[in-house]
């Protein structure tokens, strides 16, 4: 017979238990020999070493990006209570991600442009570039948001994309 269970019973299981329980104890050798066997591989693999600095480095910059706007108001949160802030705090965390889809949707659509034209070493660079960019972001202005203006010109942002990397050619020539 064939008996199945969920990882909430298991921890409440362990939870109720003893400190010394000796299920809890084999656990945590367990998940020692598996630490171990990560770091080992961490230690060998300089793939893995690469992934795992790449995923820290995104991390770092999402965290910079909230912080850049969480600043941009003189570094000071508007409210009086947890619930305002808590709210300021999620306002800054959409601003941040309608920020990288964004520049996610600038960037898929410049990939796209370069593989039809065929220029294989620009949708290499593009690749690398990150979708937390703010540079071309203005944060400390005045928006309204009344007014439909249409739609944003990609056909317009796409020949601006072409100019920077344009540029960055000729930098990197020099």
């Amino acid at each position: 017979m064939k008996k199945e269970t969920t990882q909430s019973v298991i921890v409440k299981k362990l939870s109720s238990n003893a400190r010394k329980c000796k299920t809890k104890e084999a656990l945590w050798e367990y998940n020692n020999i598996l630490l171990s066997i990560y770091l080992l591989r961490y230690i060998d693999d300089a793939k893995l070493r690469r992934y795992v600095r790449i995923a820290l480095n995104r991390g770092k910059a999402y965290h910079q990006l909230r912080r850049i706007i969480g600043e941009s108001n003189g570094s000071s949160f508007r409210g009086n209570g947890d619930l305002e802030a808590e709210i300021w705090n999620e306002c800054s965390r959409l601003l941040a991600n309608a920020i990288i889809f964004y520049n996610a949707q600038l960037l898929s659509q410049f990939v796209e442009l370069k593989e039809a034209e065929g220029e294989w070493a620009a949708v290499a660079f593009i690749r690398q570039l990150s979708p937390v960019a703010l540079q071309h972001i203005i944060l400390k202005g005045r928006y309204e948001f009344c007014e439909d203006k249409g739609a944003i010109d990609m056909k317009k942002m796409m020949e601006v994309l072409e100019e920077a990397l344009k540029k960055h050619k000729k930098s990197k020539v020099n």
